[in-house]
């Protein structure tokens, strides 16, 4: 990976605000479920202030993005229709959880599958 910020020409949330969509400059383009995105935030709520402290949030099968804040020039806060709205999205993170989708999800589920937890709300 180079030291090169990756840079977004566009994000746009769907219509049912259960998907958003970021295209890089580089061609690059991810269509991220807010599921993963609520599960993943970067937030210290989620990911705590070291990798021992990480949190397996459940049952956020049903959530969606209500609002999207540009931060600076460098990321978006995304606020969830569950109140949550303490992670900042970078360019960096965004893409680097659109390239690590696959194994980050497979973690996510193995995870709630240990733990016995659900992805469906209470």
């Amino acid at each position: 990976m180079t030291d090169t910020t990756p840079w977004p020409t566009e994000i746009r949330l769907s219509p049912d605000k259960r998907t958003l969509s970021v295209r890089f400059e580089d061609g690059r383009a991810y269509a991220l479920e807010a599921e993963y995105l609520r599960v993943v935030s970067p937030s210290a709520e989620v990911q705590g202030h070291a990798p021992a402290q990480r949190q397996t949030v459940p049952g956020k099968r049903a959530i969606t993005i209500s609002k999207i804040d540009p931060v600076g020039n460098y990321a978006v806060r995304l606020h969830f229709d569950d109140g949550h709205h303490t992670g900042l999205y970078s360019w960096r993170y965004l893409d680097e959880i659109g390239r690590d989708h696959d194994r980050l999800w497979q973690r996510y589920l193995d995870e709630i599958a240990e733990k016995g937890l659900s992805r469906d709300p209470h």
